[in-house]
C-alpha cells in the first residue's frame, strides 16, 4: 500500500492532512522562516538554509525574501537561480528549475490542485503535478504557473500571465491564458 507521500509525488488524490505530510511541511516552514530572518549579507548561512530546505541547489543561488514553499523538498534548482521578493512555490510534486532562470516578484507556482468536481473536492482529498522551468527561462512579475506546466528554455513569460498549458522554448508568451506571442533567437 502507497503512502501519502507516494501518491502526492506520483499525480494520485492523497490526504494532506497525513501526519508524514504534515511533519514535513513544518519542517519546510521552519527553514524558510529562518531564511527569511536572515540578513541579505549573510549569503554562505542563507545558502546553507536552502541546501537544507530543497531537494537540489546549484552553487550560485540568489533568493529574495520573503520566500514560502511548501515542502522545498521538492525543489529541484539549477545553476544561478534568481526568485525576486515574494515567491511562493508549492511543491506537492516536483519543481524543477533549469539554469539560469530568473523570477521577478511576486511569482507563484502552484504544483498542488484539487478536484474540480465538488463532491469530491469536498471530501478533502488534493492532486498534484509537477512544474518544469527550462534553462534560461525569465519569469515576469506576478506570473502565476499552474499544476502540469513546462515552460521551454530561452522563454520569457510577460508580468500578469496565468501558465495553464506548456510553452514552448524560444518564445515570448504572455496574458490570461498564457499564449504565445511571437518566437525569439536564443
Amino acid at each position: 500500500m502507497k503512502s501519502e507521500l507516494e501518491k502526492m509525488l506520483s499525480g494520485e488524490l492523497y490526504n494532506a492532512n497525513d501526519p508524514e505530510l504534515v511533519q514535513m511541511r513544518f519542517k519546510a516552514r521552519s527553514l524558510f522562516a529562518k531564511y527569511n530572518q536572515t540578513m541579505a549579507e549573510n549569503t554562505l548561512e542563507r545558502k546553507l538554509i536552502l541546501k537544507q530546505l530543497f531537494a537540489e541547489t546549484g552553487e550560485q543561488i540568489d533568493i529574495q525574501t520573503p520566500f514560502y514553499c511548501d515542502y522545498g523538498s521538492n525543489i529541484y534548482a539549477g545553476e544561478n537561480l534568481f526568485i525576486n521578493f515574494n515567491c511562493t512555490i508549492l511543491d506537492c510534486a516536483k519543481v524543477t528549475f533549469g539554469k539560469n532562470v530568473f523570477l521577478a516578484p511576486n511569482v507563484q507556482l502552484y504544483a498542488a490542485h484539487h478536484p474540480i468536481i465538488a463532491s469530491e473536492r469536498i471530501k478533502g482529498p488534493e492532486l498534484a503535478s509537477p512544474i518544469t522551468i527550462g534553462d534560461n527561462v525569465w519569469l515576469g512579475g506576478g506570473v502565476i504557473v499552474c499544476p502540469g506546466v513546462t515552460i521551454g528554455e530561452n522563454t520569457t513569460i510577460g508580468a500578469g500571465s496565468v501558465v495553464t498549458k506548456d510553452i514552448p522554448a524560444n518564445v515570448l508568451a504572455a496574458g490570461n491564458p498564457c499564449r504565445v506571442i511571437r518566437h525569439i533567437q536564443p
